[in-house]
């Protein structure tokens, strides 16, 4: 039950009963107005648009419309108090009833309460992480994987058909050189002295276990080939090897992709067949995107070695980018933008209806660029969205904070989520706007108080199955199966501070869909902490005034309906920390 879904069709139909005409006789345009929690809970608990976007078409003041409305709203047996508010906003009271049926729909459907169907079953690809696999997973790349994945759990909940997708840069220069870093540890494995690790290579002790298992699977093999011969080994073997760590590293935040897509197979010809590269440049070429021109010279200072030369480029440009883009470097070979295009098309080809891109901070010079690829090869049929993650900083109790790099120059994901914890990572990640900078402190996440954020919403489900525990130890004999509590007399719960715990759940489904939406899974973070600190507050004024209290042993039937909410409480906390990814634990120690 959507509580603003179901108000706003009645908005709707009362404004069916008032007889407005449009002064061109064309049909309302209903689709704008819209049902919302006021932003002040002391207006009323719903608030409806709907006189401030209809009035200009129908040529009439706001407030003169808002009246009327209203007239005919309170004639609604569950509305209990309407005003205007302003220009024209209405304000609207529900009686408890309703609060009463949005909670036996809650402790009817658990937690797949909320859940929704705004996706429709569109197919969304979410790309994330999609690190160099030249070594471990660092904690720049923990944020863009914990909200890549939660945003991809949000989506599936909202009814999305949703493919988790890891784009793995395993064609460039890099991997030439990880190759050959690999080649030195798989020498010293043999026992030679390699000495210090070149400049240029990587020195990261993680490449010593790569190499000790080239040495187990080929012996002295290798070192008697020619560089061309042991590379065309060590290199794939390498990448392999070093995925397989990264998907281990990423196993650690509980993130799992369904796919891994080699940059490398857009190169690849096979069986002497055009590569996909190839194939997408010749389908622009056909589609009238690409062209033979030059370009400008870069903004500021030119680069001594800048060329006006004629190159192949795409038309980014007339889609919304700033300038077009070279699809081919001055050798023939293709420039790494000719992949990103390339990567897009093959994921259109495979039928997405949107794309999303989870890209670090320093990325935010391809938003435009992707966003062009996406108009041009799907012709505006397939969307793309890009979402930057900013930076961490990482502190220990307020003062900023460097780990011992054990693998490298850098710290890696496994450094943090060993020190606090897969839970306090993935939540602390996402309690922070994605674009917006993200202080990390160890010792906050991991203190157990109303201060740490992570505690107190685990803390909040904990405590709803306390409460569960204990009512079955003080009555043994009252049942408090889902079943039982599906039954209980709801309109027992007639507290202002029952109904509040109500209505801040009567909201979830919203949220799901508003997050779902702008594609902002913290809002769901954000939410679970409103939803736990009410009802921790709720608890504590259980203190002061024990008829508030959950459990009453001399009156069984209020005791279940105070039950069923609190049930109601865990299902709602539960389904939210699901789409996070954190645990939802049934007791705190």
């Amino acid at each position: 039950m959507n509580i603003f879904a179901e108000f706003a069709e009645r908005v709707r139909v009362a404004l069916g009963q008032l007889d407005l005409a449009m002064p061109d006789g064309s049909e309302l345009d209903l689709s704008r107005v819209t049902v919302e929690s006021p932003r002040d809970p002391a207006h009323g608990d719903l608030a409806t648009n709907a006189a401030m976007v209809l009035a200009k078409p129908l040529g009439m003041k706001p407030r003169d419309l808002a009246d009327r409305l209203a007239e005919r709203l309170s004639q609604d047996a569950d509305v209990t108090e309407v005003s205007v508010a302003g220009p024209g906003f209405i304000n609207l009271r529900v009686a408890p009833a309703v609060w009463h049926r949005i909670l036996a729909a809650i402790t009817e459907k658990g937690e797949d309460f909320g859940r929704a169907t705004l996706g429709a079953g569109k197919k969304v690809n979410v790309e994330y992480v999609s690190a160099n696999p030249t070594g471990p997973m660092h904690v720049g790349h923990t944020r863009g994987a914990v909200v890549g994945d939660a945003l991809a759990n949000l989506l599936a909940y909202a009814g999305y058909d949703v493919t988790r997708e890891y784009y793995i840069n395993d064609a460039g220069s890099q991997i030439d050189t990880l190759a050959r870093s690999a080649y030195l540890r798989y020498l010293e494995a043999l026992g030679e002295d390699i000495g210090e690790i070149p400049a240029g290579l990587y020195p990261g002790d993680y490449l010593v276990p790569v190499g000790k298992a080239l040495a187990e699977n080929y012996g002295t093999e290798l070192k008697s080939m020619d560089e061309d011969g042991w590379f065309a080994i060590v290199k794939p073997f390498t990448v392999s090897a070093m995925m397989d760590m990264i998907r281990e590293d990423l196993a650690q935040l509980n993130v799992n992709h369904d796919v891994f897509f080699s940059e490398k197979t857009l190169h690849d010809h096979v069986d002497g067949k055009p590569s996909k590269i190839d194939e997408m440049l010749e389908a622009l070429r056909g589609d009238g995107l690409v062209y033979e021109g030059t370009l400008p010279p870069p903004k500021g200072e030119v680069p001594d070695d800048w060329e006006d030369r004629e190159q192949t480029l795409f038309r980014a440009s007339d889609y919304g980018d700033d300038t077009d883009r070279a699809l081919k470097k001055s050798d023939g070979s293709y420039t790494y933008f000719a992949a990103d295009v390339a990567y897009f098309r093959d994921k259109y080809l495979r039928g997405f209806d949107e794309m999303i891109y989870i890209l670090g901070a320093d990325h935010g010079g391809y938003v435009k660029r992707l966003q062009a690829v996406g108009k041009a090869v799907s012709g505006g049929k397939s969307e793309v969205i890009v979402r930057l993650c900013q930076l961490v900083k990482l502190f220990r109790a307020g003062e900023p904070f460097k780990m011992s790099k054990r693998s490298g120059n850098f710290v890696t994901l496994r450094d943090v989520v060993d020190e606090v914890g897969r839970d306090p990572v993935r939540f602390m990640m996402l309690y922070r706007k994605n674009d917006a900078p993200l202080d990390f402190d160890f010792q906050k996440v991991t203190e157990q108080s109303k201060d740490n954020p992570v505690f107190y919403v685990q803390y909040g489900h904990a405590r709803c199955h306390s409460v569960m525990r204990q009512a079955g130890e003080e009555l043994p004999g009252l049942d408090l199966s889902d079943a039982a509590l599906r039954e209980a007399d709801l309109s027992l719960l007639d507290d202002p501070s029952e109904l509040e715990l109500i209505a801040r759940m009567a909201s979830w489904p919203r949220i799901v869909e508003a997050a779902a939406e702008t594609h902002e899974a913290h809002r769901v973070a954000f939410y679970l902490h409103e939803l736990a600190s009410a009802l921790h507050g709720h608890w504590n004024r259980g203190k002061e005034a024990p008829q508030l209290r959950f459990i009453h042993p001399d009156n069984p039937k209020l005791t279940l309906a105070r039950l069923a909410l609190v049930r109601a409480i865990s299902k709602v906390i539960a389904s939210g920390l699901a789409i996070l990814g954190v645990d939802a634990p049934l007791e705190m120690r």
